[in-house]
């Protein structure tokens, strides 16, 4: 099996001023989205939702004592990394399918799928 990383891009904006019907739909997906990885062969090893960019630090450097440590994000976007899963599968194409679930909400209008490297 191959692990993937699903990344989850999402527009802050629109999230901070979703009502609570659109929190508990965005969730439901999200829920759906786990039960048919399961169901469909998928293994999920791991994920997180993450804080809004404006909580990220960023390092920059050169070596183990030069570093600076600076408010985030990394980059000025109007979309940002709101969360990722941790997938084992061997089939991409299906677990493209399955992630097709996160995108009928207005939240994730794109996932990214990228194969990680083995440590």
């Amino acid at each position: 099996m191959t692990e993937y990383l699903v990344l989850l891009p999402s527009p802050e904006a629109r999230y901070a001023t979703a009502t609570d019907q659109e929190k508990q739909d965005l969730h439901a997906a999200h829920t759906e989205f786990v039960q048919l990885l399961a169901e469909r062969g998928h293994k999920m090893t791991g994920g997180a939702q993450l804080t809004p960019s404006p909580m990220a630090r960023v390092v920059r450097g050169t070596s183990l004592d030069e570093v600076t440590l600076t408010d985030g994000p990394f980059a000025e976007s109007a979309e940002q990394v709101a969360g990722y899963y941790l997938v084992e599968s061997d089939d991409v194409e299906d677990l493209a399918r399955v992630c097709g679930r996160l995108l009928a909400t207005p939240f994730h209008p794109a996932v990214e799928i990228r194969p990680t490297v083995g440590m």
